[in-house]
């Protein structure tokens, strides 16, 4: 079993970002926590760990109604435990679709469920 400190995020592709980042401070009282480039910006709620990630979407992306979620993520306990995460995705019918470093130090993988869900970890 994978172990991880639980759902970090839920990534949204929106319409009009500045309509969505209003929408969330207003209702929920979401703070900036920081943009990632000019059309990606991370929430979280004050006092909590949670994140939504607004992702301003291309024309011919589909947003809303189930059509917009990119991937959920998860934060493992271990960044070190990696490598054996991915084997244990795979092993149980999960594929790897990209890795990488967000930034030195900072390791990620994209991994899909078997119906193609898309799984940050």
């Amino acid at each position: 079993m994978i172990k991880t400190c639980g759902l970090t995020h839920i990534h949204l592709m929106v319409t009009d970002i500045q309509r969505s980042l209003v929408f969330y401070q207003t209702v929920f009282g979401m703070e900036v926590k920081f943009w990632a480039g000019e059309g990606l910006v991370f929430l979280n709620t004050p006092g909590s760990n949670d994140l939504i990630a607004l992702h301003q979407a291309a024309p011919d992306q589909p947003s809303g109604s189930g059509g917009g979620i990119l991937h959920f993520g998860f934060q493992l306990q271990d960044r070190a435990d990696l490598e054996e995460a991915i084997k244990e995705i795979v092993a149980a019918g999960g594929t790897l679709t990209k890795r990488g470093e967000f930034t030195p130090g900072m390791p990620f993988a994209y991994v899909n469920d078997p119906d193609g869900y898309e799984i940050e970890l």
